[in-house]
């Protein structure tokens, strides 16, 4: 299969969703690496939930964010594993925000609103999902 040139939106697309991951992993090394004194500012309802958030949760965000940073990458180098990959970060998303809001106090601690951004990390990683299929089917990606 011959690879196709990709236009100015792919690698305009590609690179803000690699700087979007990037924005994850910094978030993420953010929160587990959390000091004392960090932790000890919150207000005692959510360094409870920050506390009983269980590691596992942890992990799956880790493989969210790191997920969806190599399937950024491989977007740029035009490799079709990234929709694989974008199809595991989304698994992880789904998951991780699904028990954040769902079997978590975050909506009773946080707010109504707490759910703007777990619902656009979701609508990103959809998106990924499609927009790289869309470049493979165009053959963009090989």
């Amino acid at each position: 299969m011959t690879s196709n040139k990709p236009s100015i939106s792919f690698w305009v697309i590609s690179t803000m969703a690699l700087i979007w991951n990037l924005i994850g992993i910094m978030a993420f090394s953010m929160d587990i690496m959390m000091s004392e004194e960090a932790l000890s500012a919150m207000p005692q309802a959510e360094r409870l939930l920050y506390e009983t958030n269980p590691a596992w949760s942890k992990l799956v965000y880790g493989i969210a964010v790191f997920g969806g940073t190599l399937g950024s990458i491989l977007l740029l180098m035009k490799n079709s594993a990234a929709k694989r990959v974008f199809v595991v970060s989304f698994i992880a998303i789904v998951i991780q925000m699904g028990y954040s809001l769902l079997f978590t106090k975050a909506i009773e601690v946080y707010g109504p609103t707490v759910v703007i951004m777990p619902a656009t990390i979701t609508l990103i990683g959809a998106f990924l999902i499609w927009y790289s299929n869309r470049c493979k089917t165009a053959g963009i990606l090989v």
